[in-house]
């Protein structure tokens, strides 16, 4: 199945030329985000923004290569000093992006890639008009189900809450109007490529 894809934004309602680009690819869990973001980057040269969090880190995640991962207290202190970016509770972990790192690619004229939530995609696009938001979709609910159930991280009762969690996301991602590219991953080298030709488009604007 291929993507479908819209690009509703106008040059003009990008906030006036930035140094860099800011690209957020955003979808449900099991979605194969990281998969795809990994060979996005990779095809593209672009910087990775490490996000931070205080879920435990799963089987074979590095230390500041996946996720930096840190307490409760410490991403409270972060919040409150107004270093990030964005943030959001999931699944009563919290997420977030630092802002520095991804200001000074940017400033320096990179291309950055946040992998982060449905959630903060939103609060990155309120912050960073010119951001170019991505959602990434499964072809189907069952499709998801059963890429979580192949992870082996989770149990059936878990699986169904992030399904209806993914089902939610899709739904306040399309309500919001944050996301102005929609691609489907039901074939890995077209989801790619399709992402790699909107990076491409966003480069040659800014």
């Amino acid at each position: 199945m291929s993507s479908t894809a819209k690009n509703e934004r106008s040059d003009t309602g990008r906030g006036g030329p930035a140094a860099g680009l800011l690209v957020v690819v955003s979808g449900p869990s099991g979605v194969g985000k990281s998969t795809v973001v990994a060979e996005v980057r990779r095809r593209t040269g672009a910087d990775f923004s490490i996000s931070v969090t205080t879920r435990p880190p799963r089987n074979g995640e590095v230390e500041g290569r996946e996720y930096r991962f840190v307490d409760r207290a410490t991403f409270e202190r972060m919040i409150a000093a107004g270093e990030l970016l964005e943030h959001a509770e999931v699944f009563g972990e919290y997420y977030g992006t630092p802002a520095g790192p991804v200001r000074r690619a940017m400033a320096a004229g990179r291309t950055v890639l946040l992998e982060i939530d449905v959630q903060g995609g939103i609060q990155v696009r309120r912050r960073m008009p010119e951001a170019v938001c991505i959602l990434l979709l499964p072809p189907e609910t069952a499709c998801l189900a059963r890429r979580l159930r192949g992870r082996g991280t989770d149990s059936e009762a878990a699986i169904a809450r992030r399904v209806a969690q993914a089902e939610e996301e899709v739904r306040l991602a399309r309500q919001s109007g944050a996301y102005e590219h929609y691609v489907v991953n039901d074939d890995l080298r077209q989801a790619v490529r399709e992402i790699v030709d909107i990076v491409s488009r966003e480069q040659e604007r800014t």
